[in-house]
């Protein structure tokens, strides 16, 4: 019965977080949010994420400002856009996500960090399509190799199939993300693309509509 109160505890706290996050900004500026997280990036390759997992990448999901609260009880919440590279290795127009998670243990404190994830491949992409998709339990994630440095390795002895970033006072370093479920998030979507009905598989595909600037700098940056 603890553990169970404890359970309802923790998704009330995300579910507060979540519906904080909603009203806090439209899509445009979740984009331009994320413009900002991606020049961050490149501003800093010899302390950020190596160039060489970006240029493989099959697909980058970026979340600004996830909120992360805890009081013995914590949780995680953030917004964002998902991308993902087509056959010619042109990125696609960004799909609205969302991450959720909860954790216990003794914290307390607040911050907001920036999130990167990079996809090795397109499996995960499917799943998070397809409904809720778990890191580390529907796909392996790893903190991921930081700096020009750990390029060599990225080939060689990386496995993971998602390498996760965190960035935090303008520094970028891998954080595990292991429990965290990633959504599509419906609503993000059908407000920014004018259609409740548009599902993310089609704005991959392309029949969102027009790219705004801001989309197409985004992409730019990838």
């Amino acid at each position: 019965m603890r553990q169970r109160k404890i359970i309802f505890a923790v998704l009330a706290l995300v579910m507060a977080l979540s519906t904080t996050a909603a009203f806090a900004e439209s899509g445009a500026t979740k984009i331009e949010d994320c413009i900002e997280v991606v020049k961050a990036i490149k501003a800093i390759p010899e302390q950020g994420v190596p160039p060489m997992l970006l240029k493989d990448a099959q697909a980058i999901a970026v979340i600004p400002s996830v909120i992360k609260v805890g009081f013995v009880i914590g949780g995680r919440y953030g917004t964002g856009v998902l991308t993902v590279r087509d056959a010619k290795g042109n990125w696609s127009a960004p799909v609205f996500i969302k991450i959720a998670g909860g954790s216990l243990g003794w914290q307390i404190g607040a911050e907001s960090t920036d999130l990167i994830l990079v996809f090795k491949t397109k499996k995960s992409v499917d799943g998070i399509f397809q409904g809720r998709f778990t890191l580390g339990a529907d796909a392996s994630v790893a903190a991921g190799p930081v700096g020009r440095s750990a390029e060599g390795a990225t080939d060689l002895t990386l496995k993971a199939e998602i390498y996760s970033y965190s960035r935090s006072r303008g520094l970028f370093a891998g954080v595990a993300l292991n429990g965290a479920a990633i959504m599509v998030d419906d609503d993000a979507n059908a407000s920014y693309y004018g259609n409740k009905y548009l599902g993310p598989r089609s704005v991959v595909a392309g029949e969102g509509g027009e790219r705004t600037p801001a989309v197409t700098k985004l992409l730019e940056l990838m």
